[in-house]
């Protein structure tokens, strides 16, 4: 039996992968800001609600990711899996208590910080990974990352790509870092879930007209995280771009020198 780590497994994506964890005879924690949101995740497990456990915790913020590992340290001494599907995703110009942009805090800062302070109970697995969930931006992808980490003042449209593919440089800093530990990236794709809830009006109107006929079901868009936290026939730093289809992978083959900067600058910022 794994025990799998879910943040933002309280709802859409995360929460259906916790119901495919369950249902494969595997132990849940899952972590989410919502305690009522939370409680109705567990009551919805029914007879499996006994493997699963909910935190209520703010990964926005620093002391927030903190506080979270120091719970769950305290209590696991053995991660097998930490999926990150945890997200927000705002136009507006917002800042956190720690002064960054919720954006890159929640969708890119708060992976980093969580798993580095998870590592101890990820390294006593026999085959620990950490699957962090994107948008559909590919590590091939060119990008600017002269705005990071600060993005002042946040832009959406230049901003969004840098901070999506952070989460690629940090699957690979892992893969060349922690012999032995997995990581990989999963493009979301376009499913209607709460993260709908703070986006620009019009994103919200278009998704209304048009998601019936273009947005994946839930079970669609959890499939490869389930099989990335579950399969064991994949080693180094991976790419999976199409929702559903577990087979179709990209190597994340990213410059050291980037990463690295990357890396420095997160670090920098957390302590971590």
């Amino acid at each position: 039996m794994k025990t799998i780590l879910i943040s933002g497994g309280n709802s859409g994506i995360g929460l259906q992968a916790a119901r495919a964890f369950l249902a494969q005879g595997h132990q849940v924690v899952l972590l989410g800001r919502d305690q009522r949101k939370g409680d109705a995740a567990l009551a919805s497990f029914g007879d499996a609600a006994g493997r699963a456990s909910f935190l209520a915790v703010d990964l926005a913020i620093h002391d927030g990711v903190r506080d979270a590992a120091d719970r769950l340290l305290a209590d696991y001494d053995r991660l097998d899996a930490v999926l990150h599907s945890t997200g927000v995703f705002t136009a507006k110009e917002m800042r956190t208590a720690d002064g960054l942009h919720p954006f890159f805090a929640v969708n890119y800062l708060s992976r980093y910080h969580l798993t580095q302070l998870l590592l101890p109970a990820l390294r006593e697995s026999e085959r620990p990974c950490v699957v962090m969930m994107t948008a559909a931006v590919p590590p091939t992808d060119a990008s600017d990352f002269d705005r990071f980490p600060d993005f002042a003042p946040f832009g959406l449209r230049k901003d969004r790509k840098p901070i999506q593919l952070a989460n690629h440089h940090y699957a690979a800093h892992l893969g060349r870092t922690e012999p032995g530990l997995r990581a990989g990236v999963v493009n979301a794709g376009a499913v209607k879930t709460d993260i709908l809830r703070i986006a620009p009006w019009y994103m919200r109107v278009g998704a209304k007209v048009a998601g019936p006929l273009f947005f994946d079901s839930a079970e669609k868009a959890a499939h490869n995280v389930v099989e990335a936290c579950l399969r064991d026939d994949w080693n180094a730093p991976t790419y999976w771009g199409k929702p559903g289809d577990f087979e179709r992978r990209t190597p994340i083959i990213l410059g050291d020198a980037t990463t690295q900067r990357l890396m420095d600058a997160s670090r920098t910022l957390v302590g971590a």
